[in-house]
């Protein structure tokens, strides 16, 4: 059911949000008190990219730990205006940006193998290096700067790409916070951030004035 906007499947004994990843056009989606055992299922419902409203409480997959839960659901699925019927706000967003944890496709999944329903690829991607640079690129669209090419996403070594990722999520996070910001609070920000370049810049000259040149001598004969 490609075409399907509200779904509503509360109490069935659901363990697996595979099948709905075919669902492209859900904008609304209740699964309160099924049996979904974790949260790396919310991986299938990534490229849903109309997905506004998600009732996902009293499933074992919640925990004991509601700010947890709450935070990594949002990290998963930023687009949600309201998640178990409580409204999303942008400084909670921000918030799951820096402290949600990331949530991993479920091994054997075979949501890549759903057809696209006659979407263009790239609004079916899921690779996670893909999905990241797009919602980091819509925040910055919105903020009135310049979309970041692919390549500085580029993945590495598992330590440097995890440094890489914490930075991005606190940049996500940043430039989020700087829409609640006042003109007086703005100048503050600038001028630290001048300070901060400034810092940096005289430790580039630093390190170009130590090190050494190549020197070339002639020898005659």
């Amino acid at each position: 059911m490609p075409n399907i906007e509200v779904l509503t499947l509360s109490v069935n004994s659901i363990s697996s949000l595979a099948p709905l990843s075919g669902c492209l056009c859900l904008s609304e989606l209740y699964l309160r008190r099924n049996t979904i055992p974790s949260l790396s299922e919310l991986s299938h419902l990534r490229r849903l990219s109309r997905l506004r409203v998600l009732w996902l409480a009293e499933n074992p997959c919640c925990g004991t730990d509601p700010s947890r839960y709450r935070l990594t659901v949002l990290r998963c699925l930023p687009r949600l205006q309201k998640l178990d019927n409580q409204v999303v706000t942008e400084d909670e967003l921000a918030l799951a940006l820096v402290e949600g944890e990331e949530v991993t496709t479920p091994p054997g999944s075979f949501q890549n193998q759903l057809p696209t329903n006659g979407l263009a690829e790239t609004e079916t991607e899921v690779d996670p290096l893909n999905y990241n640079m797009q919602e980091t690129n819509k925040i910055r669209e919105e903020l009135g700067m310049k979309p970041l090419p692919r390549d500085k996403f580029s993945p590495s070594s598992p330590s440097t790409r995890e440094q890489k990722s914490i930075k991005r999520h606190t940049l996500d996070a940043v430039l989020l916070l700087l829409r609640d910001l006042d003109e007086d609070e703005l100048h503050i920000v600038h001028t630290a951030t001048q300070n901060r370049l400034q810092i940096y810049t005289l430790d580039s000259q630093t390190l170009q004035d130590s090190t050494p040149t190549q020197k070339t001598v002639d020898i005659q004969p």
